[in-house]
Parts: structure tokens; sequence; C-alpha cells
């Protein structure tokens, strides 16, 4: 349980700990593409915000996909003659290939060798490698204990199931005062890895909390999904509707050591994007923008051209932009709870944006309206930044064609959104610009 303030507010470093700690309850599950251990992910994620779990039957036709068949895991190690555990994935679920078939047998060293998936240049680390749909079995284990297994006959066994069932996504929903959408998505299916994907999971849960707390402008669709697959499928069974989404965001690696990195869209001037890159400048936070790339998490889904949605992502590092990237050196110690809350506080100040930009018309366009009349100079009287806030207004007005928003005119002013946005208040409550 968090602590509380005198003022019965929540410390800043609370959002931090709290992540860290959901971080912390997720990393030992085996998660896939499929199964229990993605259920029982969102299990845990639904004691945070209420969620709609989806149930999808192997064999559902999705896009260009099908639904595959459901994967389980309960035990999996290869032992010596003696009975002894060298590779037990109950030390680390990251220990089994994913989706690897169930095999139980005995074997020499040589053969078992092609079975066995190692990271020579960093031999402690375990890689983490999946065969999703090929019917192959292995195991991940460190280099150097490759090394100290000496020749010999040694028993084999995952205890694992592929059989017909379902694949698990869910949703949560933040109503908006308007239908149209925003999705922020994240992918809930690597097993142990702390930054790629269970930063996003945390961040993403933080976000809909924060964002219930207001009355935003947009309904905000939350989806959690494994990648690929998962928004293959969301899609599939969203294609009527998915006109109703304006903007959209993709949260992966957001709690390591890194700075900040957006990754446009594949339009590039989407307003998420400009929103973003915006935001990200104004902060003043070290960071990157980049250019869309068909390759990454599951934003590639989303601006697949025949949906072309403006959906972008925010990671810090990028994928495979760090040596820990799909190894066990993913772990709790490599995320943050500091990395964690600031990609949060990014992703509010984006989202506060992004409600607010309005294109204005004005009302008194012929010359400029006399504001003193109306008090809006007076309104202004002991503000710090009271000549900042007055060009705010003389843009806003100048500026409220019907073609430009209020990003727009912060960009071509140079003036922080938040100003503009508050000029925009005072000169609509003044009846002097439209929405």
């Amino acid at each position: 349980m968090a602590r509380m303030t005198a003022a019965g507010e929540r410390p800043a470093t609370a959002p931090g700990d709290e992540m860290y700690a959901l971080v912390e309850r997720l990393y030992p599950l085996c998660r896939s593409i499929t199964g229990d251990g993605v259920r029982a992910t969102l299990d845990i994620v639904g004691e945070h915000i209420p969620l709609q779990v989806h149930e999808v039957p192997t064999g559902t036709q999705v896009l260009d996909w099908t639904v595959p068949q459901e994967w389980n895991i309960r035990d999996a190690y290869i032992a010596d003659t003696d009975g002894n555990r060298i590779v037990d994935f109950a030390a680390s679920s990251l220990h089994v290939l994913g989706y690897s078939v169930p095999v139980s047998a005995t074997m020499p060293l040589a053969d078992l060798r092609a079975h066995l998936h190692t990271l020579p240049d960093h031999p402690s680390w375990v890689p983490y490698r999946t065969s999703y749909y090929q019917p192959e079995w292995g195991f991940c284990l460190a280099q150097e204990t490759l090394d100290a297994m000496p020749d010999g006959e040694y028993e084999v066994r995952i205890d694992s199931t592929l059989a017909d069932g379902h694949l698990t996504y869910a949703e949560h929903m933040v109503p908006g005062q308007v239908p149209d959408e925003v999705i922020v998505s994240c992918h809930v299916c690597h097993p142990s890895l702390a930054n790629d994907n269970l930063a996003g999971i945390a961040v993403a849960t933080f976000l809909a909390r924060a964002l219930a707390e207001q009355t935003p402008y947009y309904t905000y669709r939350f989806i959690f999904a494994p990648g690929t697959i998962g928004a293959i499928t969301w899609l599939a069974r969203n294609a009527e509707r998915v006109d109703r989404v304006k903007h959209g965001l993709v949260l992966a690696c957001a709690g390591d050591p890194g700075s900040l990195t957006y990754k446009q869209s594949r339009r590039g001037d989407a307003e998420i994007d400009r929103v973003m890159r915006h935001v990200l400048a104004a902060s003043e936070r070290p960071h990157r923008v980049t250019e869309f790339t068909p390759y990454g998490y599951d934003e590639r889904q989303f601006c697949s051209p025949g949906f072309n949605l403006g959906v972008g992502s925010l990671t810090r590092t990028p994928y495979a932009g760090y040596p820990e990237y799909h190894t066990s050196a993913d772990n709790l110690d490599f995320v943050s709870r500091e990395a964690m809350a600031d990609t949060l506080a990014v992703c509010r100040e984006a989202f506060a944006v992004l409600d607010r930009n309005r294109q204005y018309v004005n009302l008194s366009p012929y010359g400029e309206p006399q504001l003193g009349r109306r008090g809006l100079y007076d309104a202004l009287g002991g503000r710090s930044d009271t000549k900042q806030a007055q060009m705010a207004m003389l843009w806003v007005l100048n500026l409220s064609d019907g073609e430009h928003s209020l990003l727009d005119v912060a960009e071509r002013s140079g003036l922080p959104f938040d100003t503009v946005a508050t000029a925009a208040g005072a000169l609509h409550g003044a009846g002097l610009i439209k929405a």
C-alpha cells in the first residue's frame, strides 16, 4: 500500500513504486502468445483496472493468420545421471524454448546440443528463444552451464501441451466525452523479461488509472494482447469500427535506463506524431524521434497499409537496442521505478495535449478585438507569465481561422502548449472564439 501524505495525496514516487511492484509480481510467470500464463498475467492486471477478457478459439481466421493451438507447460528440465537438474524451468521460464512440443527422452550430450541455445558473447546470460509456428523443442541456458556439462547421457523432459484452445487478450476502456478513440497497446506474450514487456504493461495499467480519474475528451482503449498475432486478432475483430481510432500509442521497453525514443507512425505527420515531438522537445528530456519502419512492435500491424492508423511507438531504448534485450539480463535489476515513472509522465503530458488540441474560429476576425473591456487582461493580473499569456491570446485570435489547431499555435509562437490552451479557454469563455 502506498504511503499517503498529510493532504491525502500519493507522494510523487508512488507511481514508480506501484509499477515496480506490479513488474515484480508478473516477472516469474511463464507467458507466451497463448496459454494460462497470459490469463494469470491479465488476472493480476485486473486487480488494478477492470478488464474485458476475450478468448478467441484455435483455428479462427484473423486476417491472413490463423489462431494457433494453445501452449501450456508444467515442468521442464535437463538432468544428469544422478538426477541433478542442470537446466530447470522451475528456476526461470526462459530456460525452455517457447512453444516447445513435449519430449521425454535420454540422449547423449552430442545429440542434445542441437536443441540447446546459448549466448557465447555473454556466457552467464540465458537467451529468450521461441518456435511459435514450427514443431520444435529446446532449452535455453547460459554458455558457462553448457561448458560445464561433461559428455554423457542426460535425461530430457518437457511436460507441455499443444492443443486446441484459445488466444487470450484483454481491453480496458476509459470513457471520454466523444466516441473517437485513442488506443494504447502493449504486448503480454514474453516470459521473464522485465523491460521488454512488463514495464510497458505496468505503465499502460497506471496510465489507464490516471486517465480514469479525469474526464478525458477522447475515449481511451487499452489493449493487452500477445505480440503480432494478438494485434492482428484485435484488428480482425474490430475492422468494422477501426475508423473510430484517431490516435494510438504502442508501449514497450518502458523501464530501462536509456533516454526516451518515439517512433513515428507510418504517416509521419499524424497528430500523435506531432504531439509526441512537441511534448518531448518542450520537456527538454534527452530523447530521440525516429522514422517509421515496418519492424518492431505492434505499431507495424496498426500502421499496415490497409489500416494506416496514426499509431506511434514509445520506448526508452528501442527493441534490440541494448545488450540485455531478450536475455535473462533483462531482469528486475535492469528496470527502475524512476524510468517507469518518467515514461508514465510523458504519456500523461502527451495525452493532455492531445485531449485539448482543438481548432477554433475567431468570432471577431476584423481587427484585434478589445480584450481589456472584456476583462481578459485583468484576469491575468498577478501572473508571473502575464506577458506570455497576453501573447498567447493574440496568437490564438490570429490563428483561429478553422484551419490551425492549438498545437499549430504553440509550435508557431514558441509558447508552451498549456499557456496557449489556457488562453483559448479564456477567449472561448469571453465569446471571442468557438470550436
